[in-house]
């Protein structure tokens, strides 16, 4: 239980430590380049954003891209937990900042921080939709030996300012069969 725990926080650290040079750069440019602009529109979320918890639970692997087999021995209860960091801009639509850590289709720790945008339309005095992308870094034990990379996935929502059920989609990455193609769905709950 230790060594989970260890190598958990070993691959969390690892996708922030990938974070932070790019920080850095940013920092170190004195004119508003977009290193400027990113960098000062992630603070300002960090700083003035709205705290909420995100709680994940399901992950549906594609029927038509696992075998019944396959899926048998895949984690589908994809339990995790985040928190993130939410904003509205001038036009109503949704950005975020978050970091979160799931169990993966194989049952291991599989953090990640990232970016979403999200454009927002309304159904009814309270309850919306949203869709749009979030750009991250994640770990996974079977990519790149844990070490984190960059992805960007498709994101959508329903529900109400604060509180939405969520879905990020993971596309299947070749015409192979058994890898990608997978929609995780997580809710999130403001805090205060």
């Amino acid at each position: 239980m230790k060594s989970y725990f260890t190598k958990t926080l070993l691959r969390v650290s690892l996708c922030l430590a990938a974070a932070l040079p790019l920080a850095a750069m940013a920092q170190e440019k004195t004119d508003t380049s977009w290193w400027e602009k990113y960098k000062n529109k992630a603070v300002g979320l960090y700083d003035n954003g709205q705290l909420s918890l995100m709680l994940s639970g399901y992950a549906r692997h594609g029927r038509n891209t696992y075998t019944p087999e396959r899926i048998a021995e895949l984690n589908e209860r994809a339990w995790g937990l985040g928190f993130s960091k939410v904003m509205r801009d001038e036009k109503d639509n949704e950005e975020s900042i978050y970091g979160m850590v799931i169990s993966d289709s194989h049952f291991k720790p599989q953090p990640m921080v990232g970016y979403a945008y999200q454009w927002t339309k309304p159904l009814s005095e309270k309850l919306e939709v949203g869709v749009g992308a979030t750009g991250l870094l994640i770990s996974r034990t079977d990519y790149f030996g844990g070490f984190p990379f960059p992805a960007v996935l498709p994101v959508a929502s329903v529900g109400t300012r604060h509180s939405k059920l969520m879905a990020a989609y993971v596309p299947r990455f070749s015409k192979n069969k058994g890898n990608g193609d997978v929609l995780l769905l997580f809710v999130r709950i403001d805090l205060n």
